[in-house]
């Protein structure tokens, strides 16, 4: 593949800027698959360093699936609303609503956990490991622990759409690709079952 036909594939693909594409593909070598990984690196950086800075505009959007027995609800915010009003970024909010939708996360951010929700699982998890050596048990408790509330948690599950990612390296994706700060706010989901 040509060198300018690698550089439109990546950018198509990541939606970054071509000088980004175009650094990280030589970075990589030409190899786009390099290039997409040094771009996510990249990303969590840029996204760590707007942070602190205030969300002014988002968007709203909703997911209905099987049939209307399961919709979803996001908050995604942004800084500005000349960002909150384009179509990427609301297609963005609308993914985001699908996978909610999908996988049913129960908290935001491993922060958002109670600790009665962590009580509760580590007391079924101890009860789990009472088999295993002594020696053992701990960590095994905590490995148990800690995929039980990563796969609860929004921003550690794998996105729906590409499990190569998760929700947060979606979002810094999406950072890297605005040039703002962009971060799921509140989300909803409810079933008829």
């Amino acid at each position: 593949m040509a060198v300018n036909e690698t550089l439109k594939q990546l950018r198509d693909e990541t939606g970054v800027s071509v000088m980004q594409c175009k650094k990280a593909l030589e970075e990589a070598g030409g190899d786009i698959e390099k290039a997409k990984v040094i771009l996510r690196k990249q990303s969590a950086a840029i996204a760590s360093k707007k942070s602190d800075r205030e969300l002014g505009a988002g968007v709203v959007a909703a997911y209905t699936h099987a049939g209307g027995s399961v919709v979803a609800a996001v908050v995604l915010l942004c800084e500005t609303d000349f960002v909150s009003k384009g179509e990427q970024f609301k297609a963005l909010a609308y993914d985001i609503a699908m996978h909610v939708a999908a996988m049913n996360p129960q908290f935001r951010t491993r922060e958002d956990v109670k600790d009665a929700d962590v009580k509760a699982a580590k007391e079924v998890f101890e009860k789990e490991a009472s088999v295993v050596p002594e020696k053992m048990r701990a960590k095994v408790i905590e490995g148990k622990l800690n995929t039980y509330i990563g796969e609860r948690v929004l921003l550690e599950q794998s996105f729906v759409k590409d499990p190569t990612i998760t929700i947060k390296g979606l979002l810094d994706s999406a950072v890297q690709k605005f040039g703002e700060r962009v971060e799921v706010a509140r989300f909803e989901r409810l079933s008829v079952k």
